[in-house]
């Protein structure tokens, strides 16, 4: 049997710790409206693989079949044609193939591509991977590792979200879409602000706190980043948003209680129909009064023993509500 492919145009392999699987799963099924399994995903989705901490590449298949002969004369008949190419081999959960088998298979494909191959510096690069018995072979994009510098920013605290939920975050909001304008509506030193920043994402942020503004405007500037920072109550912003996140305050470096937190979601609410919080308390039976309906959540935990959780909701105004603010505010218009 040959040309198995499946209706997809896109294989996505992951990469996670044991304590992000569910936040890992949870943002596949906000991105491709489905879990990924066995830490890979077929999708006709296309999503740049750096704009999740999880997504490790993504192969734009060209062929596939069963039988690795038959795909190897695919590849062939493709008759591709192109100067400084690199093939690599994508190793997926069940591939047990030794290195040498590995080696062996990228010089066969490399027989099949006409052109000269540069391993340093390749203006393409192609892969090769096995998955339930299906050999597949395509274009071969690698996630950018280099937002990791973040963790050299001239300004933090230790009670700052880790990078990694930061980087979820943008990509919840979003759901990988460039072309939402977002909002990071307490923005504290401007983490989340960061990784949506490298990623090439839209994004404003505000804080009730200047020392808060300060921190996240040194931190934008030393890695050249250019977005607006507000020094301001969430209440007083204007602007509508496709999504907003909000990682609520932890009653440490500012106030905050039941009404002051209700005050924060509501005004996100008013922003943008599309609200994703985070909090170290449960926070739901707040959010129900605010107007919003929570879609998905799920708990993050620290690595190891630490008993620390962080809870994420995703949250979408209700469509009366959405629609009857929508006719206040025409009406006001007029």
């Amino acid at each position: 049997m040959t040309q198995k492919t499946p209706l997809r145009n896109f294989l996505y392999s992951f990469k996670y710790d044991y304590h992000h699987t569910e936040l890992c799963k949870l943002e596949s099924k906000q991105i491709f409206d489905k879990e990924e399994n066995d830490k890979v995903l077929f999708s006709d989705t296309k999503i740049d693989p750096t704009v999740s901490p999880f997504i490790k590449s993504r192969l734009e298949i060209i062929s596939s079949s069963e039988s690795y002969p038959k795909l190897l004369k695919s590849i062939e008949n493709e008759n591709i044609h192109k100067e400084g190419f690199k093939a690599e081999y994508l190793i997926l959960e069940g591939d047990s193939r030794e290195y040498s088998e590995r080696r062996e298979k990228l010089k066969d494909v490399g027989h099949c591509i006409e052109g000269e191959p540069d391993f340093d510096t390749p203006t393409i690069t192609y892969a090769i991977c096995n998955y339930k018995n299906v050999w597949y072979f395509g274009t071969f994009i690698k996630h950018n590792p280099g937002w990791h510098k973040h963790k050299k920013k001239p300004c933090s605290f230790s009670n700052s979200i880790s990078m990694t939920i930061a980087k979820t975050l943008v990509s919840l909001a979003s759901k990988g879409n460039k072309t939402k304008q977002l909002l990071d509506g307490c923005c504290g030193v401007g983490t989340v602000m960061l990784e949506a920043c490298f990623s090439g994402f839209n994004i404003e942020g505000c804080d009730i706190n200047w020392k808060a503004c300060a921190h996240t405007r040194e931190n934008l500037a030393h890695y050249n980043y250019s977005a607006n920072v507000y020094c301001s109550d969430i209440k007083d912003l204007a602007t509508q948003y496709d999504a907003a996140i909000i990682d609520l305050p932890y009653n440490l470096y500012s106030y905050s209680n039941d009404e002051i937190t209700l005050n924060i979601i509501e005004s996100a609410a008013k922003l943008s129909d599309r609200v994703v919080i985070v909090s170290n308390l449960d926070m739901e039976s707040i959010i129900k009064k605010s107007g919003l309906k929570v879609s998905e959540s799920c708990t993050v935990a620290k690595k190891g023993k630490s008993k620390f959780l962080r809870r994420i909701w995703i949250c979408e105004k209700l469509v009366a509500q959405t629609k009857i603010n929508r006719i206040l505010e025409a009406s006001t218009n007029h």
